[in-house]
């Protein structure tokens, strides 16, 4: 029997630690039931590369965007840079974007400025924006808000680990949010709370490889085949059995992803 479908929803497959056994890594994704994945790109410069990993394995599709902690040391971003990027049909959301606090502090109005770049080619491409936020809650909440009053758009918060008022806003707004391998953590107790108390239907898995491994691969290289440990966790923490946690999670991305869901049905 097949195992269950799921996709691995944010994931950096061009990164040098995956050089050696890229064809392999995707390749144990795809047995483990892991049929999709999104490769981040986290500097535009590197989007041909991105692309061309989207492009040589059918299960990859991309995105791309200006990291928030490389904001100050990448040329500022277009909005008609990305809405040209996002012709390519593996391409599939805008970002990873957002604010970093906790290392990056000192660029905070630069990454401020990039992420509202990044949140109107996301409602002109009508792609999905995703979201990296880390010890900036508050601006990050304000922020959304502002910018979905001002016109709607999508958007998934990439390795929810914030609290739980940034969750209730993004959730307000209609968001998603994606569950990493933290959350498998032992001492992750409060954010397994956040999770089990959002909707069902608002919740996708990712792994961040090569960061991030859930248990039993904690501190070792995250890849994603390891997805489906973290979904076990979420089975849990939504008290669903695996297989249909798998499949309402694959409802929500293809709602989210709308242009994965129709690559797929005309592929």
């Amino acid at each position: 029997m097949n195992p269950p479908e799921i996709t691995d929803s944010h994931c950096h497959l061009d990164f040098d630690s995956f050089d050696e056994d890229r064809d392999d890594v995707v390749a144990r994704a795809v047995d483990a039931g892991v049929t999709r994945m999104v490769t981040i790109c986290t500097r535009l410069r590197q989007e041909p590369q991105v692309r061309a990993i989207a492009t040589r394995y059918a299960p990859v599709f991309y995105a791309a965007g200006t990291h928030p902690m490389s904001a100050a040391e990448e040329p500022l971003a277009s909005v008609e840079d990305l809405v040209a990027l996002a012709k390519h049909p593996k391409f599939v959301g805008i970002g990873e974007t957002g604010l970093d606090y906790h290392y990056t502090a000192q660029s905070a109005d630069i990454q401020k400025q990039s992420l509202r770049v990044h949140i109107e080619a996301a409602r002109q491409t009508e792609l999905p924006l995703i979201i990296h936020s880390r010890d900036a809650d508050d601006d990050m909440a304000r922020i959304l808000c502002e910018e979905h009053k001002a016109g709607a758009y999508a958007c998934v918060m990439h390795c929810f680990s914030s609290g739980p008022k940034l969750a209730e806003a993004a959730l307000s707004l209609g968001f998603y949010l994606s569950m990493p391998g933290i959350a498998a953590f032992p001492k992750s107790q409060a954010l397994r709370d956040i999770f089990a108390a959002a909707p069902v239907d608002r919740i996708l898995v990712e792994t961040d490889a090569p960061y991030l491994s859930p248990p039993p691969f904690r501190g070792k290289r995250n890849e994603p085949a390891y997805t489906v440990h973290t979904a076990k966790v979420g089975a849990d923490i939504l008290g669903l059995d695996y297989p249909e946690f798998a499949r309402r999670t694959q409802e929500n991305f293809d709602r989210l992803f709308t242009k994965v869901a129709a690559f797929k049905a005309t592929a």
